[in-house]
């Protein structure tokens, strides 16, 4: 019997197939998900009863008012999410400082082991609550910050460390609590080792855009000369700068630049001071590809103007739509070579497609 995962993967794939077949690429290459224990982050509103407490999430019922759904699992969440839950829930409900006006609990886990822990209040945090949260972050062996509204409480980190296994090496990656990180780790890794096999190796250098916490940058960084990686986002970009670091990759330089400025600057249009004071010079590249992981709302007209003088362009996607609109622009200059799709959030409609096109 096909499974219910199975069903939506299969009519995902349909979907994309037909929606991008008019640019004529090769055969879609998929990699899909773990049917369970896929999410590495998990968000709950914590609903407190005259006599009890639990995690909850919401519905909406035929007639849109909200339902309360009352979650003593979660199947779709790591491992190490769904056995942390009900043990740390109950040392909540047995302290009356720690469950006073909790709002929220959320979960950051990684593949490595490691698990961040915030919650949220709808009232101030005093020093009573630091000391037995610092008690339960030591009992549990866990990170915790607290937060409500204007404050902020970091324990320890204010972040985790995931390793992330590329083509038989491993990468270390700080990720920050309230940052953005890829939720599906198994897949991340799949589309990683897409990513280098698309770059394949080149004695010439790498542009990126959208660089995020680095990614893409690091295992990218083995297939190329040099790297320049682009980021605006300052926690970003300093996430990436200790990546880059600590995983001792000395090839890579990141500018804090939108992809918009980075044009401007690669044009001879604008001179930016951020450059000069991380002593980057733009003319000392010479890029043959550029890789792009774009917000939702994809690329914008200039930055596709300049991704059409690159020989080869690798395009992740997490919008079909953005990315049929940005390619119905460089498939005037540029041919789909490889196309996948990967199932970044399975029981949703959401997927990651990657494309690599090259000069015709």
């Amino acid at each position: 019997m096909t499974s219910a995962y199975q069903l939506q993967l299969d009519a995902k794939i349909a979907r994309i197939s037909a929606q991008f077949a008019e640019f004529n690429p090769p055969s879609l290459e998929v990699f899909p998900s773990p049917e369970q224990n896929f999410r590495m982050r998990a968000e709950f509103r914590i609903w407190h009863t005259e006599d009890d407490m639990f995690y909850a999430m919401f519905e909406r019922s035929e007639d849109q008012q909200k339902q309360v759904i009352r979650i003593d699992e979660f199947p779709i969440a790591d491992k190490s999410i769904n056995q942390l839950m009900p043990i740390l829930l109950q040392e909540l409900k047995s302290n009356a400082v720690l469950s006073k006006r909790l709002f929220e609990v959320h979960f950051l886990a990684t593949l490595k082991g490691e698990m961040l822990v915030s919650l949220v209040y709808r009232c101030p945090l005093d020093a009573e609550w630091e000391s037995l949260a610092k008690q339960l972050a030591e009992k549990l062996k866990i990170k915790i910050i607290g937060r409500s509204r204007g404050q902020k409480v970091v324990l320890s980190d204010e972040f985790v460390v995931e390793e992330l296994q590329v083509l038989g090496r491993t990468y270390q990656y700080k990720q920050i609590e309230s940052s953005f990180t890829q939720p599906n780790a198994q897949v991340c890794q799949k589309m990683l080792e897409w990513a280098c096999n698309a770059a394949k190796q080149s004695d010439k250098d790498l542009l990126e855009l959208y660089c995020g916490n680095g990614n893409f940058t690091l295992p990218l960084s083995t297939r190329f000369n040099r790297v320049l990686a682009t980021e605006l986002a300052k926690s970003s970009v300093y996430a990436a700068q200790w990546n880059i670091e600590h995983n001792q990759i000395d090839n890579i330089q990141v500018a804090r630049l939108s992809a918009e400025e980075f044009t401007e600057a690669y044009n001879g249009e604008r001179e930016f001071r951020r450059l000069q004071e991380a002593e980057i010079d733009i003319t000392s590249y010479d890029f043959d590809t550029v890789f792009v992981d774009p917000p939702r709302a994809g690329i914008d007209n200039e930055t596709l103007k300049l991704l059409q003088r690159f020989e080869r362009i690798i395009y992740i996607s997490c919008n079909p739509d953005t990315l049929e609109d940005n390619l119905k622009t460089l498939s005037h200059t540029h041919k789909v070579t490889k196309f996948a799709m990967f199932d970044q959030f399975p029981y949703t409609h959401h997927v990651e497609s990657g494309v690599l096109l090259e000069k015709i």
